[in-house]
């Protein structure tokens, strides 16, 4: 695999809306983003200038409540799939997995991450989200691909030629396209592009609720068998080793 010095040494290409803070290999682009988002606002995106991860973070401004913004997972996980589509091999799939994971060819990558103020109600808009993605580019120290067959990194699925700060570049553009979907067609439209990347379980078909709730169905005109509630389900991100803050390897 070959890493262009974009990666590490240049700043990133993004449109005129954004506002970049790069950090060393160390830093951890959630985290900071959460904690600058209250003084820097809407458009700043966190970059770690790391060659084997693909790490960032959007400080977004909503004007719904919580329990609506929360939505923005989906804009987020379909601005990073469309983003990895752009630089992956020819007919290489590229799918998510609820709430928020990205798998490539059904091996899990990476994904998104939402993050709020501490203390904010259901009911209240929060003066902030942090719109969080990670994606490992390239597995290092890491076992065997057989012994792991449904984790593993862009280097192992066909990716040439791994950029992460092109990558990032193309989400973000991602992102700004889908929000303005969002404005015109509502939440629908980013509920409907997520969908038909989600594979759900043999024998069920899909869709996402109003509330973000991932809805289950045997038939589509029948009641749903199951309800997974998007409020639990993104206060552990499932991509997301503790151990490590990393993508699971």
């Amino acid at each position: 695999m070959q890493v262009s010095p974009s990666a590490i040494g240049q700043d990133l290409d993004l449109p005129p809306l954004y506002s970049l803070v790069a950090l060393r290999e160390v830093g951890d682009a959630h985290a900071h983003a959460c904690a600058i988002a209250e003084n820097r606002g809407a458009g700043t995106l966190v970059w770690v200038r790391r060659y084997d991860l693909v790490e960032f973070a959007v400080v977004l401004e909503p004007e719904e409540p919580l329990a609506e913004a929360r939505r923005a997972i989906y804009a987020g996980s379909n601005a990073l799939a469309d983003a990895l589509i752009a630089h992956a091999p020819p007919k290489c799939p590229v799918q998510v997995d609820w709430p928020d994971a990205i798998l490539v060819d059904g091996v899990l990558v990476g994904g998104a991450r939402l993050g709020w103020p501490d203390g904010v109600g259901n009911d209240e808009v929060p003066s902030w989200l942090v719109l969080s993605g990670m994606v490992r580019a390239r597995a290092v120290r890491a076992a065997e691909p057989g012994s792991r067959p449904y984790r593993g990194a862009l280097d192992e699925l066909g990716f040439k030629e791994i950029d992460s700060g092109r990558i990032i570049e193309s989400f973000a553009r991602h992102l700004l396209h889908g929000f303005h979907d969002w404005q015109d067609g509502g939440y629908a439209e980013a509920a409907r592009h997520w969908t038909e990347r989600f594979a759900p379980p043999k024998g069920l078909h899909a869709r996402l609720d109003d509330n973000g709730d991932l809805l289950q169905f045997r038939e589509a005109d029948q009641p749903p068998v199951e309800r997974r509630e998007l409020t639990t389900a993104l206060a552990t991100p499932s991509w997301l080793d503790p151990a490590t803050r990393t993508p699971w390897l």
